[in-house]
C-alpha cells in the first residue's frame, strides 16, 4: 500500500492521486449516459424517452445497494489500514464481495415478482408501460452484476488502487457505448436493447475487478477459505454502508418524486425531465468523484488518529468542491439550450428543457458542500450523521419542498423544489460536522 501518499504527500498531491481517477471514471460514465440517452431520443419516440426515464431509478436502487457493501466496507477497511489491521481488512473484504452477489440475487428476484406493481408506482400508463417494461425487466435480470460492482470498485482505493479501479469502469462503459447503438438501433430492439448493453458492460466490468483481485492485490480477498466476521464488524459496515445506500435510494426517490409532479404537466415534460437529468450529471457525477474519490486518504487518516493532516485535507476538500461548483454551474447554464437539443431536436423538449437543466444546476454549490460533508462522515464512521444527510438532500426535505412547491407556485414550484432542497440540506450539513467531526480535530 503506498503509505506515503496517505501519510506524507501534500494534500493537494494526495487528493488528486485518489480523486482523479475517480473523476475520471465519473467522466466515462457520464458520457456512456449520455451516449445511452442519446441513442434512445435518436429514435424520436418521446413515450420510448419518457419510458426509459421512468425506469431509471431502478438502476440508481441497484448503485444504492452495492454501496452497502461497497462504500459501507472501504470505510471500515480504509480506517483498519490505517490502525495497520492488514489481515482484518483482508476477511472484510471477503464478505463485502460475497454479500453485494447474494444481495443481487435477492433483488432480482422479488423485483420480477412485483414487477407490475412497481411499475405503476414509478408511473408507468398506457402510453409508456411497455417501454418501461422492456428496460425494466432486463435491468432487474441483470441485477447482481450490477451491484456486485460498487463493491470492489470501492475497494480497490482503499489499498491505493484508484487507476484499477478506474480501469474496470471505465472497461465497462466502452463495452456499453459500443452495444448501445448495435442493441438499440441496428437490432430494433429500444429500451430493451438499452438495458441489456448496460448489462453486459457491468458483466464485463466484473470480470476484470475479479482478476485483479487474484492478481494484483495483496490486501483485499474473495477466497472464502478461513472467513469469518463478528456481529460487530458487520454492524460497523452496515453502520455506514447504508446510509451511503440511502444516499443513492433518496436519488432513486427524488426522480420517480419528480417525475410523479411532472406527469401532470404532460409526458413531454417527463421525457425532457430525463434528458436534463443526464445533462446535470456532468456536474453532479464529477462533484461526487472529487468529494467520494478522497474517502480513502480521509478514512485512512481519521483511523490513524492524524488531527493536523485531516484538517488540511478537509479544508482543501470544501474549497476546492466549492469552487468546482460555481464554474459548473455558469458553464452548463450558458450551454443549455445547444446541449438539450443534441439531444432531442424538439422544439417541445428544448423549450421545457432549458429551465428545468437552469433550475437544477442552481444548486451546485450546496450540493457540494453536502457531498463532502457526507463523504466524512462515512469515512469517519459517524453513521448517525451521514444517515440523517442521506435522507435529506432528495429525500425528506426534498419531498416537503417540492409538495410545498407545487401547491404554492405550480409548476416553476416542482423545478424549483431541487435547489431549495439543496441550499436546505448544506445548512444542516454545515451545523453537523461544526458540532461532531470539527470539534474532534480542534481538541
Amino acid at each position: 500500500m503506498q503509505n506515503d501518499l496517505f501519510e506524507k504527500a501534500p494534500v493537494h498531491k494526495a487528493y488528486f492521486s485518489f480523486a482523479l481517477p475517480v473523476v475520471f471514471s465519473m467522466v466515462i460514465s457520464l458520457i456512456y449516459n449520455m451516449a445511452d440517452t442519446y441513442f434512445i431520443a435518436g429514435t424520436g419516440n418521446t413515450n420510448l424517452v419518457a419510458g426509459v426515464s421512468l425506469g431509471a431509478p431502478i438502476f440508481t436502487l441497484m448503485i444504492a445497494l452495492g454501496d452497502i457493501f461497497g462504500l459501507g466496507g472501504s470505510s471500515v477497511i480504509s480506517r483498519l489500514f490505517g490502525q495497520k489491521k492488514d489481515e482484518d481488512g483482508k476477511r472484510l473484504s471477503v464478505f463485502c464481495f460475497y454479500g453485494a452477489i447474494v444481495c443481487g440475487v435477492i433483488v432480482a428476484a422479488v423485483m420480477m415478482i412485483f414487477r407490475a406493481p412497481i411499475l405503476q408506482v414509478l408511473g408507468a400508463d398506457s402510453d409508456t408501460i411497455v417501454y418501461a417494461s422492456q428496460y425494466y425487466t432486463w435491468l432487474v435480470l441483470g441485477a447482481p452484476f450490477i451491484i456486485l460492482v460498487y463493491t470492489p470498485s470501492n475497494l480497490l482505493r482503499t489499498e491505493g488502487f484508484a487507476v484499477g479501479s478506474m480501469t474496470g469502469t471505465v472497461l465497462g462503459a466502452v463495452v456499453n457505448i459500443i452495444l448501445d447503438p448495435i442493441f438499440i438501433s441496428v437490432l430494433g430492439m429500444g429500451a430493451a436493447g438499452a438495458a441489456i448493453a448496460t448489462v453486459i458492460g457491468n458483466i464485463c466490468t466484473d470480470i476484470f475487478y475479479i482478476i485483479f483481485l487474484l492478481t494484483k492485490s495483496k490486501r483485499l480477498s474473495v477466497n472464502l477459505k478461513g472467513f469469518h466476521i463478528s456481529g460487530k464488524e458487520l454492524g460497523d459496515i452496515f453502520a455506514i454502508g447504508i446510509p451511503a445506500s440511502v444516499t443513492n435510494f433518496m436519488q432513486s426517490f427524488g426522480i420517480a418524486l419528480m417525475n410523479r409532479f411532472l406527469l401532470t404537466y404532460g409526458n413531454e415534460k417527463v421525457a425532457a425531465m430525463g434528458i436534463v437529468m443526464k445533462i446535470n450529471m456532468i456536474a453532479m457525477l464529477i462533484l461526487v468523484g472529487f468529494a467520494f474519490g478522497s474517502q480513502p486518504l480521509i478514512g485512512y487518516n481519521y483511523g490513524a488518529g492524524n488531527k493536523k493532516r485531516l484538517r488540511e485535507i478537509l479544508a482543501f476538500s470544501y474549497k476546492f468542491e466549492c469552487a468546482a461548483g460555481v464554474v459548473f454551474v455558469a458553464v452548463l447554464c450558458l450551454a443549455a439550450r445547444p446541449l438539450i437539443s443534441a439531444f432531442m431536436d424538439d422544439s417541445g423538449i428544448v423549450s421545457a428543457g432549458v429551465p428545468m437543466l437552469r433550475l437544477q444546476l442552481l444548486g451546485a454549490v450546496f450540493t457540494a458542500v453536502t457531498l463532502v460533508s457526507t463523504c466524512t462522515f462515512q469515512s469517519a464512521g459517524k453513521a448517525l450523521n451521514a444517515f440523517i444527510l442521506s435522507v435529506s438532500r432528495q429525500g425528506v426535505i426534498f419531498a416537503v419542498v417540492i409538495f410545498i412547491l407545487s401547491k404554492t407556485v405550480g409548476y416553476y414550484g416542482v423545478l424549483s423544489a431541487q435547489p431549495v432542497a439543496d441550499f436546505i440540506t448544506a445548512v444542516v450539513a454545515i451545523m453537523l460536522v461544526r458540532t461532531s467531526v470539527y470539534k474532534e480535530i480542534r481538541e
